[in-house]
C-alpha cells in the first residue's frame, strides 16, 4: 500500500483531527519507515535570502530561471530591453527552488551549475543540509506522484489562486535514511533516466532515417536543411522574386521543395480531387453526436481522434465536413512556425468527427496513394516548401489551398509508392516498439523508486557502487 485511494466514497475521522472541511485533505501518505527516520522538511532545508544588490549587478548579467511542473529548470529568456523592478534573490547550484504559486503542481527544482542565478519573490530558495540529505534524493521525493498528489490535495486560497503554503510544505515529514541509502535510491533513478535518454536518442536516429530513405528511393539529393538561415545577404534586383526574406533565404539554399528526382515531378494539383477548408464553430461543454478535431490531433504517429471536442452542428454540416478514410488533413494556420503544414492521415471513416477551419482536407486521385503523399509532405524538404511559402500576420503562420496544389511532388509508379510506404511503416513499427519499451521501463523505474522512497521496497545498496 502506498497512499489512500484517490477518491474513497466514505471514511471516518475523529473530530479532534478535523482541521479542514475538505475530505481529500485527510488522505495521508503512508510511510513505512521507522519514526526515528522521519523529519520535517523545514529541518532539512535552510531558507536562503541573498538579495541581489542592483547597484553592483546589472540585470543583463543575471540569469533568471523557469521551473516546470516536472521539476526541470530552464533559463528564462528575457527581452534585452526589459528589466525586472521587483527585488531579486540569488540561488546557488544545488539549492532547492520552489515556485510558490505552482508548488501545488510540483514546481520544485534543483538549481543547476549556472552562475548569477536570480529569482523574484515569487520563488523560495532553500539550501539543503547536505550532512542530512542529498538534494537529488529530496528532489525525487517531491517529484514522486504520490507526494505531488498530496501537495495538490492541500492547496488553499481563493478559486483561481489556490496554492500550497510554504509553512505547510516545510512541516511535511519525509524519510531521511543514511546518505548511502539516499545515494542508492538516486542511483536507481539515474540509471533509469540514462537508459531512457539512450532510448530517446535511438528513437530520434530511427526517425531521422525515414526521410533519408525516402530521398534515396526517389533519387532526391539530400538537402542541407540543418544549416541555419543566414541573417543577411545581398541579391541583385532581378533576383528579387518576393518580398519575403524567409522565402529568398530558403531559395538560395535549395529548400523550396523537390526539384530533382529520378521520377517525374509535378504539381500536387494533378493528383488532387479536391482541397477544402474546415468548419468554424465554437465547442460546447455538453455531450453531442459530433466532435471537432483539435490541432493536437495531427501527430507524427497519425491522426489521434481522441484529441477532439464536442460541437453542435446539423447533419448537413456534419456530412460535408466529416473525415473519411484516405483524407489527408494539413494544418493551414498555426502560431508555431515549426508546425506549419503538419499533417495526419485518416485511417478510417469517421462520420461523427469533423475537421476545423485551421485545417485543410486534401483528397487524392487513384494515381497517388494518400499515405505516400503524407510521407513526402512530412519530409524536411517537403515541410520546408510550405514554411518558405507561409505568410505571417498577427502571430499566425498561414498557408493556403493554392500552396498545397502547387506543391512539387515526385510521382513514381504506384508499385514504387507502395514500396516506399511499406518501408516507412516498418520503420515506424520499430520506433513504436522502442518507445513502448522505453515507456514501460520508465514506468517500472518510477514505481520502484517511489516504493523505495515510501519504504515498501528494499533499497539495493550495492547497486549504488
Amino acid at each position: 500500500m502506498t497512499v489512500a485511494p484517490a477518491h474513497p466514497k466514505a471514511f471516518a475521522v475523529w473530530f479532534k483531527d478535523l482541521d479542514r472541511w475538505d475530505p481529500a485533505s485527510f488522505q495521508r501518505i503512508v510511510w513505512k519507515w521507522p519514526k526515528s527516520l522521519m523529519q520535517p522538511i523545514g529541518n532539512l532545508l535552510r531558507p536562503r535570502k541573498e538579495k541581489v544588490d542592483r547597484q553592483q549587478h546589472r540585470f543583463s548579467d543575471l540569469q533568471p530561471i523557469t521551473i516546470h511542473f516536472d521539476g526541470s529548470v530552464d533559463k528564462r529568456k528575457v527581452d534585452a530591453n526589459r528589466e525586472y523592478t521587483m527585488d531579486l534573490f540569488f540561488a546557488c547550484p544545488g539549492d532547492v527552488i520552489v515556485a510558490k504559486i505552482d508548488l501545488k503542481n510540483g514546481a520544485v527544482g534543483l538549481a543547476p551549475d549556472w552562475s548569477n542565478m536570480a529569482v523574484t519573490g515569487h520563488f523560495a530558495v532553500y539550501e539543503p543540509d547536505r550532512s542530512k540529505i542529498l538534494p537529488e534524493y529530496f528532489h525525487r521525493i517531491v517529484q514522486a506522484d504520490f507526494f505531488k498528489e498530496h501537495l495538490w490535495r492541500n492547496k488553499v486560497g481563493a478559486e483561481g489562486r489556490k496554492e500550497v503554503k510554504l509553512d505547510f510544505f516545510e512541516a511535511q515529514t519525509i524519510p531521511v535514511p543514511t546518505l548511502s541509502v539516499q545515494r542508492a535510491i538516486v542511483a536507481h533513478w539515474r540509471q533509469a533516466y540514462e537508459a531512457a535518454a539512450k532510448s530517446r536518442k535511438t528513437i530520434a536516429e530511427l526517425e531521422a532515417e525515414i526521410p533519408l530513405a525516402i530521398y534515396k528511393a526517389l533519387g532526391v539529393p539530400r538537402p542541407k536543411i540543418e544549416e541555419p538561415l543566414p541573417q543577411c545577404f545581398v541579391l541583385w534586383w532581378k533576383e528579387l522574386e518576393r518580398w519575403s526574406f524567409n522565402y529568398l533565404a530558403r531559395a538560395r539554399q535549395g529548400l523550396l521543395g523537390f526539384t530533382k528526382s529520378r521520377y517525374p515531378i509535378c504539381p500536387l494539383s494533378e493528383h488532387l480531387l479536391e482541397t477544402m477548408n474546415g468548419y468554424c464553430i465554437k465547442p460546447v461543454q455538453t455531450s453531442t453526436p459530433h466532435k471537432m478535431l483539435k490541432l493536437s490531433a495531427l501527430t507524427p504517429a497519425g491522426l489521434d481522434i481522441q484529441e477532439s471536442k464536442f460541437v453542435k452542428v446539423s447533419d448537413r454540416i456534419a456530412e460535408r465536413f466529416h473525415i473519411c478514410k484516405g483524407d489527408l488533413l494539413i494544418c493551414r494556420s498555426v502560431g508555431s512556425y515549426g508546425h506549419v503544414a503538419k499533417s495526419a492521415l485518416a485511417e478510417e471513416d469517421k462520420p461523427d468527427i469533423l475537421f476545423p477551419d485551421i485545417i485543410i482536407r486534401a483528397r487524392f486521385c487513384e494515381s497517388l496513394l494518400p499515405e505516400f503523399a503524407r510521407e513526402i509532405i512530412q519530409t524536411p524538404l517537403g515541410r520546408s516548401y510550405f514554411q518558405s511559402n507561409a505568410r505571417t500576420a498577427v502571430g499566425m503562420w498561414k498557408i493556403g489551398a493554392e500552396d498545397i496544389r502547387n506543391f512539387p511532388i515526385p510521382v513514381p509508379p504506384l508499385e514504387v509508392q507502395h514500396e516506399i510506404v511499406d518501408m516507412v511503416n516498418r520503420q515506424r513499427v520499430r520506433i513504436a516498439d522502442e518507445r513502448k519499451a522505453m515507456e514501460a521501463q520508465q514506468a517500472q523505474a518510477a514505481r520502484d523508486v517511489e516504493a523505495m522512497i515510501l519504504g515498501t521496497k528494499p533499497v539495493p545498496i550495492l547497486e549504488a557502487h
